[in-house]
């Protein structure tokens, strides 16, 4: 959907780079002529990303180890960031934890260790790009990735939900005050784009199948990482430039399918609405009578 120079001559830090959407929006990102910096906690994955992408695109590519939750090793990534490319032009909140379960069985251990890395993890990294770009006076751009519940609310991943919450407040309230800098802050909501790592941490055994997540979308599939990575590219181009504060969601129409009272009702077949129509009439005809 871009020209091929679309990114050309900016550097991006992605963080949950190495593997899964992160490392699907790196590789278009540097399709387009850009040069990123890919940061998890586990360096020989990084490396071996790496490695796979510069073959693929003939782009650059930064590999750093990073836990998002210590401060001391994010601004670590930003200063080797500048070192290497002289300047950083955005940055993709990417790098997530999650898992499934009862609220009641979670220890508080468990809420914290999600809010850490998701809200915390992500203010660290915003904060310290934020920081750089306005005492250089340089423009720059957040793009964070939260979730379609960040604003619904669900069960069963309430520390997510809490945390992915938090940083939409933080990318709206951001983008009303660091707006006069030239930074934009934006986000991300995708609904369920399978990656092999996450999916079956979160889904183990025959849960991914028993709860089969393209019969809740009203397109019936799941999203492509192509698709994901489409978007991510526009909202980090120049293209893209006016938009400010927004949370775009790309879900095949999921979570309205879930918000709707009556959307349900697909499951009716067409003899079983051809037999309500007729008792409705017949209802409706004694009353008349």
């Amino acid at each position: 959907m871009l020209r091929d120079d679309a990114l050309k001559g900016k550097t991006i830090i992605v963080t949950g780079g190495g593997t899964g959407l992160g490392k699907a929006m790196s590789t278009y990102f540097l399709k387009l002529g850009a040069n990123v910096v890919i940061t998890s906690r586990k360096l020989d994955v990084l490396k071996n990303t790496a490695s796979e992408l510069e073959n693929e695109t003939g782009g650059k590519v930064l590999p750093l180890v990073c836990d998002v939750r210590n401060n001391e090793e994010v601004e670590s990534v930003l200063k080797n960031s500048l070192e290497i490319f002289g300047r950083v032009d955005g940055l993709l909140n990417n790098a997530a934890g999650n898992f499934i379960s009862p609220t009641e069985r979670l220890s508080s251990n468990a809420f914290s260790t999600i809010i850490d890395i998701v809200l915390k993890g992500t203010a660290n990294c915003t904060l310290a790009c934020g920081k750089h770009w306005i005492k250089e006076k340089q423009q720059g751009t957040v793009l964070n990735i939260v979730t379609t519940y960040a604003f619904t609310g669900s069960g069963y991943v309430v520390p997510s939900a809490c945390a992915k919450g938090g940083v939409l407040a933080m990318t709206r309230s951001l983008a009303a005050e660091w707006g006069k800098y030239g930074i934009r802050t934006n986000a991300i909501a995708p609904g369920p784009f399978p990656t092999k790592g996450a999916w079956d941490r979160l889904l183990p055994g025959d849960l991914a199948k028993k709860f089969d997540f393209k019969n809740r979308v009203p397109l019936k599939r799941m999203g492509e990482h192509q698709e994901l990575a489409n978007l991510a590219a526009f909202m980090m181009s120049d293209f893209s430039s006016y938009i400010n504060g927004e949370v775009i969601t790309i879900d095949g129409g999921e979570w309205l399918q879930g918000a709707g009272q009556f959307n349900g009702l697909e499951a009716v077949t067409s003899e079983m609405w051809d037999m309500l129509e007729q008792m409705i009439r017949s209802n409706s005809k004694s009353k008349e009578e």
